[in-house]
């Protein structure tokens, strides 16, 4: 079983110092998480899109380096933009932004821009007016983990269970993010 985030917030623990969207990507983990299934992955693309949602990518970098302590952290591959799975790639964006004119995906217009080669502030959509963008390589770069290893380091995981819908997990998280004394500070990237 294999989980995809377009983004890289799935990797957060909790005591970060923004969360990004954590409902449906801890909703999943959870659900995968107590599966029993020989493999469980979870595999991230599109690192630095969540910025937008406030998550530091520092500590995004941390949480991969204590998984690959653990042995959690199963490498990272990239897909080069002239290889035929960019190419595959953004065909299925493009499908899909023509299915969905009115609601583009964000994220995977940005990835779709990162395997072209784009570079900084690549507006594809009116959703973005008024953002900023940092498209980038590193949008174009797979980092997977062990899912089992992932979930053991989050701090709330146990909070959602028994939870029935959006609201009630989202009101697990605010209620576990108030009673953390304190977060992990964030910080620039330094090169």
């Amino acid at each position: 079983m294999v989980l995809v985030d377009g983004g890289t917030d799935i990797l957060l623990r909790g005591d970060e110092a923004a969360l990004g969207t954590p409902v449906e990507d801890i909703t999943s983990l959870a659900a995968v998480a107590g599966l029993d299934v020989a493999v469980k992955l979870v595999t991230c693309l599109g690192f630095g899109i969540d910025a937008y949602h406030g998550v530091n990518h520092v500590q995004v970098l941390e949480n991969i380096a204590a998984l690959d302590r653990d042995g959690g952290y199963l490498g990272a591959l990239s897909i080069p933009g002239h290889s035929r799975e960019a190419a595959l790639y953004r065909d299925a964006v493009a499908d899909a932004q023509a299915a969905t004119p009115e609601r583009p995906s964000i994220v995977n217009g940005q990835i779709a821009a990162a395997t072209r080669g784009a570079f900084g502030d690549i507006q594809f959509t009116r959703r973005t007016t008024g953002s900023a963008l940092f498209v980038n390589p590193l949008m174009a770069i797979y980092f997977t983990v062990d899912l089992d290893k992932l979930a053991a380091q989050c701090l709330y995981l146990g909070r959602i269970e028994n939870t029935y819908g959006r609201r009630q997990v989202i009101g697990r998280i605010e209620a576990f993010r108030n009673e953390i004394s304190t977060t992990r500070i964030p910080r620039a990237y330094p090169h």
